[in-house]
């Protein structure tokens, strides 16, 4: 099967591009070849920028048809355009890797499954414009454009990165639980994480390809363990071998308003609780989720301190200026509003 990938070495797309070659498919990928695939040798590279919209879909109609597309890096409904013009009745099945985080949030219930709804905030742009993706596939599957599988993964980690955390990137955390320090939580921590490695997720990937049950259809891709933010942390200590997490929790609303950027995520996402119903991926895809968070965990932090890849939390100062500041701020509320159980 000759099959392009947009992307091909990212978090999800690198063991995807693995599993294909390995079987023996013709793979090409697109991206801009900044940085260095670790897939085996044998893949074919087209270097290009999709957001060069005239130039990428004259380099697609050059490279000719392919029998199946799987789209890693579509975030922006304008991409989305572009992809139909280029692949419009030029490939057989069109595989778009969506996000979890097109569901509105906070769910009306739970788990939340494939039919709930979708409307996500126009402040968390990367969901907004997702789902405008979304719909724009959608509309070019029912005019007979191209068949469509959408995938939708929830939080994805692989070695190379860390766990998330309420300013959601960095290793630096993990460099904090090792030297003692106390890390920040939002609200109490109590809200529901999941996350899935992306080895089981590629899979997914690989199950929907020429999958006729999956064809205007749209599949989650989560993790299973449903962990509060207190144990994601309090579990990632316990893998470390070092001491449980000292935890300052933090009201979210707060957060967002000190450090409205550094916070977007935890307040649009975090903040939710995210439990999925997988059924529909494992009967259709043969999803399985078959790499635990503590053994996950474990292979990322072994690669990490083999590459040198925790970052020094001293070169984060913020970080500690928002402990100190909430500390002050509460210990005086707490002074000031010392008799209220008296009723006074």
């Amino acid at each position: 099967m000759k099959i392009l990938i947009i992307g091909g070495t990212g978090t999800i797309s690198t063991p995807l591009t693995r599993y294909l070659i390995e079987r023996g498919e013709e793979i090409t990928l697109y991206n801009r070849g900044l940085t260095q695939p670790e897939a085996p040798a044998g893949a074919k590279h087209i270097r290009g920028d999709r957001t060069n919209f005239a130039a990428f879909e004259a380099q697609m109609k050059e490279a000719g048809d392919f029998d199946y597309v799987i789209d890693m890096i579509c975030f922006l409904s304008e991409e989305a355009e572009s992809a139909v013009r280029a692949f419009k009745g030029r490939t057989g099945h069109y595989i778009f890797c969506s996000t979890v985080d097109v569901y509105t949030k906070p769910a009306k219930f739970y788990p939340i499954t494939e039919d709930h709804q979708r409307n996500p905030s126009s402040s968390f742009p990367y969901a907004f414009e997702k789902a405008k993706c979304e719909n724009i596939f959608f509309e070019a599957y029912h005019r007979g454009d191209f068949l469509l599988s959408i995938i939708r993964p929830g939080a994805t980690y692989r070695e190379g990165g860390g766990p998330v955390h309420p300013f959601r990137g960095g290793t630096y955390n993990l460099d904090r639980l090792r030297r003692g320090k106390p890390i920040i939580l939002h609200g109490d921590g109590n809200s529901i994480w999941s996350a899935c490695h992306s080895e089981d997720v590629a899979r997914a990937f690989v199950g929907a390809i020429g999958n006729t049950k999956t064809y205007g259809n749209a599949y989650h891709v989560t993790g299973e363990e449903w962990m509060t933010w207190n144990y994601y942390w309090q579990s990632t200590a316990e893998v470390m071998g070092v001491s449980p997490p000292v935890i300052v929790h933090i009201p979210t609303d707060l957060l967002q308003r000190i450090a409205p950027k550094l916070s977007s995520w935890c307040v649009e996402n975090f903040q939710h609780n995210n439990i999925f119903d997988n059924t529909a991926a494992r009967n259709d895809l043969g999803f399985r989720y078959s790499i635990t968070w503590k053994e996950g965990i474990c292979r990322s932090l072994k690669w990490l301190d083999e590459h040198g890849g925790l970052e020094n939390s001293d070169n984060y100062p913020f970080y500690d200026r928002i402990i100190q500041a909430w500390e002050k701020l509460s210990g005086r509320m707490a002074q000031e509003l010392k008799d209220i159980d008296r009723g006074i």
